[in-house]
């Protein structure tokens, strides 16, 4: 008996209590705080979205989505988008082989469509308030001017992001916290990609029909 009592000692020694593991790893961290905000993020654009889905059909006389939308634009737009997240993936998969001229690369081309992409809302943006057509006019004017600008600033922060982590690529390599970092910013990129998908489909598909 005094046997199995000192072997059950010595098993329970063995194992490390519970408490005193430690902290979780950093990358663990980072990840689920960065699903976190990814989620509440999304929250926010479920909320806009039901505001727009309300608001539709209130345009107290001003033009409405189908006199305003110009679908060859947000079509352009839309495969920018697209096709920059694509780009996202492959730099992504070079960062992953410690490539740096496929990193840069990708991370240009992706730059560049981001930024077309912005400048195609900005210039329907700016085509649509020169119509006399402003978030002022009526209540569907407001909510898709919130809605598709709120995606757009998140667009401009990630392209800033985007510069931002090729600079720190250039000046400290690939190291573990730029990598985590440029994990983060392919995430938010797709998330966006994902967001897109849906304002395209509701707001332009679904809005533009007369």
């Amino acid at each position: 008996m005094n046997i199995a009592v000192a072997l059950d000692d010595v098993h329970t020694d063995a194992l490390p209590d519970a408490s005193e593991a430690g902290p979780a790893p950093k990358r663990v961290v980072v990840a689920y705080g960065f699903w976190i905000f990814l989620l509440s993020d999304i929250v926010m654009f479920s909320a806009l979205f039901a505001a727009y889905a309300v608001l539709v059909r209130a345009t107290a006389g001003a033009p409405t989505g189908a006199e305003l939308f110009n679908q060859v634009s947000v079509a352009i737009e839309t495969a920018c988008l697209l096709v920059s997240s694509y780009t996202c993936g492959l730099m992504s998969v070079a960062i992953g082989s410690r490539r740096r001229f496929g990193t840069y690369f990708f991370a240009l081309v992706t730059f560049v469509l981001g930024a077309a992409f912005l400048a195609l809302e900005l210039r329907e943006f700016a085509g649509m308030i020169a119509a006399g057509a402003t978030p002022q006019r009526s209540a569907f004017l407001s909510a898709f001017f919130t809605l598709v600008g709120c995606h757009g600033l998140h667009v401009a922060v990630g392209l800033i992001w985007l510069a931002v982590m090729m600079a720190q690529v250039a000046t400290k390599g690939f190291r573990a916290t730029v990598e985590r970092r440029l994990l983060c910013f392919a995430l938010f990129w797709h998330a966006l990609d994902i967001i897109w998908i849906w304002l395209f489909t509701v707001v332009y598909l679904m809005g533009g029909r007369p």
